[in-house]
């Protein structure tokens, strides 16, 4: 049998749904609160990684705050991207204040031209899971931490 390989986007959908499985975003709360990370990220790999960035979290309850990004780690991973127009969603917090701090995280990025990241980490009981699209080349598996200050 003949097999073919898998295109960088189809091979990114897979291991998100895989981390988002293994990392299942528990449902809302009472208390809870909606918070979404509208985001710019740039950065650069060879075997270390690092990557700064701007971005804006808005709560359904009113609550907004302008953030700056930086992430930073080691895997297996070359490239150089640049995402533009991310998106984020929280789950597990109470309080904007909650989605501040240093994440553990786990990515999967694969691109040439255009750029695909996907992102699902975690800070105590809060979880983030990213996702966006860009400009660059990059592929790789990295870990590492995720600071949103």
């Amino acid at each position: 049998m003949i097999r073919r390989p898998r295109s960088a986007s189809r091979f990114l959908a897979t291991a998100l749904a895989l981390g988002l499985g293994v990392l299942a975003l528990p449902q809302a709360q009472a208390g809870e609160v909606d918070c979404k990370l509208r985001f710019n990220l740039e950065g650069w790999s060879v075997f270390y990684k690092t990557a700064t960035g701007t971005g804006v979290i808005t709560c359904d309850n009113g609550a907004s705050r302008a953030v700056r990004i930086t992430a930073k780690g080691g895997g297996l991973t070359f490239g150089k991207s640049k995402i533009e127009n991310g998106v984020g969603e929280f789950s597990g917090v109470n309080s904007i204040a909650e989605t501040l701090g240093t994440y553990a995280a786990a990515e999967v990025h694969a691109g040439a031209a255009k750029s695909s990241k996907a992102q699902v980490m975690t800070k105590g009981d809060v979880s983030l899971a990213l996702a966006g699209t860009g400009k660059g080349w990059d592929l790789g598996v990295a870990f590492g931490k995720f600071v949103i200050e």
